[in-house]
């Protein structure tokens, strides 16, 4: 029923104008006036991120389609080239809102918090100007590289993401007023000076030449000035230095015009897997590709001379749709450089520290505290030290006989990498899945591969076909009574950097029936032995999607038979047709349903008929929303459950990912009051409404709750509490290192 009659394509809504609308949720925190200054600049500098990967990878696998006459359509009934002209609409506005936040209203913010980003060198006071010319002189002319183009010089390659400055340049000696004419002559007036003066075109080409020079990105972009006469901290960017002393890298030159560019290449990796007999080398032979991946976004400067816009289209071949005037600054992720700047805390958020997990000590070693009962940990709020910890007491625990862990992200500085190499130095049977496909950390995994397989780890390169993507850490220790496996499951990666920025939720626990399905996770990993039945984990991709539309199923027929029935899910992703079109069904039928979905979100809510009783929320904050829960009514025998999988083809199908069971009633207290607590959020939340936009809940005469900012109260009250009355946790310290994001 649900394939017949819940699959319309005018039920769902594009998967891509979904993420657009969700970057511009992004946005819309940068055009938070409640937010200070610097936090405002920080999330216009995450939409700058977001939209770059977006191009590299969503934008790239359409264009792919195109090329290969792919005319299959989407969910919501799209082609490929139809969804590229719908982006390419949307994706040109939100640039325009990007731009216009940021001059309109950050830059004349932050000046009045004593902060100038100078625009345009020519503003530069006396003392400012020398500075900047020393300088130059003195840090960037020696690493620059300036490339010209001509019959002998090919047009240089141009790399992914890197900003340049492209320039026209006329040889010194010829007249000064020539060279104002080509920089001023249209094309019939130019045609018409040829034919008069009797040269043909390709003398006429040589009069004019082109050169173009990267901004290093070994260098700071931003470049601290001298301060203003009235102690404004002023800064410059350094393509703005590069512009103003051009002129000293063509020496033998006139230098018509100079204006930044950039691109964004498709930078989605294409492996045959069954083909590559060495999966770690065939990917670092693939990364080096990303630098020659199509065109498929140019930015440059507004006021970029014609000539020179028009050299940069030809020789990149890029389309006008893919062509983006700049009012501004390429490339706004300079933003969060710009947002740890010295001096200016009151123009920030206070950071908040992580607090301790209730209950926990450091009197007891990790394992009999996990023997106690299951521990939920919740972070950001809760410290993710634990995590840590258990690999770390696991390494050098002489009882601890083997560790097996999926790494998938994790921190440039791995406290967790380290604790697995020594442990295997140790003489522990350590084996690691390090998923070397995952998107943009895949160098990153490969040198952490390397060092482990070094310490003598047994590590596996992922799975041919599939990106493992489950958290899942697996400890086997001697005891008196015998072997007993300790297990870790989370919703979010082992990375200790952004498990300060994430939201995400994670279980430790010695419970047998589920030490037992993580050996068999880890036997299917290493040696494609699939169990004959599992206890308590459902995996993707062969369980997981029939255990959810059993789930949901269930919630259906109860509704049909007159009993309660409702589902609660939090993700950050909902686009699966089959999921989409179940839970329409279920709907239709009288289940309650509220979703919290942060990011693309393709149901439709308020068809009449169908998803009536859908609610939709996506919750943009300080933290990114990562955590995957899910709630079943189940007639009043509710279950819980948390997971690495997102509602997305790409997680049921295509990844070995694990959703896991919360059982212990202590446990789904907590989860229950998480989800109450985000589903009562009226400061942060946006309600999806039926033509598919976003809109702030109505606040007036409401008590006002930001989910986020509660956890972080509730968790410091409950730190406070538990020291007053002297409970062990008062022996902890925890002072993790300032928020950072990857």
């Amino acid at each position: 029923m649900a394939g017949s009659v819940f699959e319309k394509p005018e039920y769902y809504i594009n998967r891509e104008s979904s993420w657009l609308s969700f970057n511009a949720r992004v946005l819309g925190e940068a055009r938070d006036k409640t937010l200070p200054p610097l936090e405002r600049l920080k999330f216009l500098s995450i939409t700058a991120s977001n939209l770059d990967e977006f191009f590299m990878i969503r934008v790239a696998s359409l264009k792919d389609m195109v090329h290969a006459k792919y005319t299959k359509k989407d969910i919501a009934g799209m082609t490929a080239a139809e969804q590229l002209d719908l982006i390419s609409k949307e994706a040109h506005e939100l640039v325009k809102q990007q731009y216009s936040t940021y001059n309109r209203s950050l830059l004349p913010l932050i000046r009045q918090h004593g902060l100038e980003v100078v625009t345009g060198h020519e503003k530069l006071t006396n003392e400012q100007a020398e500075f900047a010319d020393s300088y130059f002189e003195e840090n960037v002319y020696p690493v620059l590289t300036p490339m010209a183009v001509d019959s002998s010089r090919p047009f240089p390659l141009i790399r992914n993401k890197a900003l340049n400055i492209g320039a026209l340049l006329t040889k010194k000696g010829e007249k000064a007023e020539n060279a104002e004419k080509i920089e001023k002559t249209e094309k019939a007036e130019k045609n018409e000076k040829t034919e008069k003066n009797g040269k043909s075109e390709k003398e006429e080409k040589a009069e004019i030449e082109f050169a173009t020079v990267q901004v290093p990105s070994v260098l700071p972009r931003i470049v601290r000035l001298p301060d203003a006469a009235d102690g404004t901290k002023c800064v410059i960017l350094l393509e703005e230095l590069i512009e103003r002393n051009i002129h000293q890298l063509f020496s033998n030159y006139n230098v018509i015009c100079a204006h930044p560019y950039r691109i964004m290449r498709n930078a989605d990796l294409t492996i045959d897997e069954d083909d590559a007999a060495d999966l770690l080398k065939e990917i670092q032979k693939q990364l080096k590709k990303r630098q020659w991946g199509e065109v498929i976004r140019l930015e440059i400067e507004e006021n970029m001379d014609p000539k020179l816009l028009k050299l940069l289209k030809q020789e990149l071949d890029v389309k006008n749709d893919d062509i983006y005037k700049i009012s501004g600054p390429l490339d706004l992720t300079f933003l969060m450089k710009l947002y740890g700047i010295e001096g200016m805390d009151d123009c920030r958020q206070k950071p908040y520290r992580t607090q301790p997990v209730p209950g926990m000590n450091e009197e007891e070693d990790i394992f009999t505290q996990i023997r106690k009962g299951d521990i939920f940990l919740h972070h950001p709020y809760m410290t993710f030290d634990p995590v840590v910890q258990f690999v770390k007491q696991a390494a050098s625990d002489p009882d601890v006989l083997a560790i097996k862990q999926t790494l998938y992200r994790v921190s440039g500085n791995s406290p967790i990498v380290v604790a697995l190499a020594q442990a295997a130095e140790n003489g522990k049977q350590v084996s690691v899945l390090v998923e070397l496909k995952a998107r943009f950390d895949e160098e990153n995994n490969i040198n952490w591969a390397k060092m482990l397989e070094k310490a003598g780890c047994h590590v596996i390169y992922g799975l041919v076909g599939l990106k493992t993507h489950s958290k899942i850490t697996l400890v086997v220790r001697r005891e008196e009574d015998g072997i007993r496996r300790y297990v870790h499951l989370g919703t979010g990666n082992y990375n200790d950097s952004t498990a300060k920025l994430y939201t995400d939720c994670g279980i430790m626990t010695c419970q047998d029936p589920i030490g037992e399905d993580a050996t068999a996770v880890f036997n299917m990993l290493s040696g494609y032995s699939e169990p004959k039945h599992w206890n308590r984990l459902v995996l993707a991709p062969i369980w997981m999607r029939d255990r959810f539309m059993y789930l949901i199923g269930r919630e259906t027929q109860h509704a049909k038979e007159g009993r309660p029935a409702r589902i609660i899910a939090k993700m950050n992703s909902l686009c699966d047709r089959e999921i989409i079109a179940a839970l329409y069904e279920a709907s239709a039928s009288g289940v309650q349903i509220d979703l919290i979905v942060r990011g693309i979100c393709c149901l439709k809510t308020g068809i009449p008929g169908v998803s009536e009783n859908i609610h939709v929320r996506s919750i943009v904050g300080t933290f990114l929303e990562h955590a995957r829960i899910f709630y079943f009514l189940n007639d009043e025998n509710e279950e819980f459950y948390m997971a690495s999988a997102d509602w997305m083809p790409r997680n049921l199908d295509k990844r070995v990912e694990i959703l896991f069971p919360v059982e212990d009633p202590r446990i789904q207290e907590q989860v229950r009051h998480i989800l109450q607590v985000q589903l009562d959020d009226n400061m942060k939340a946006q309600v999806l409404k039926p033509d598919g936009s976003y809109e702030k809940i109505d606040r007036r005469g409401k008590e006002l709750l930001c989910a986020q900012d509660y956890f972080c109260e509730e968790a410091m009250r409950v730190t406070k509490e538990a020291r007053a009355e002297d409970d062990p946790i008062q022996t902890r310290r925890f002072v993790p290192a300032e928020p950072e994001r990857e």
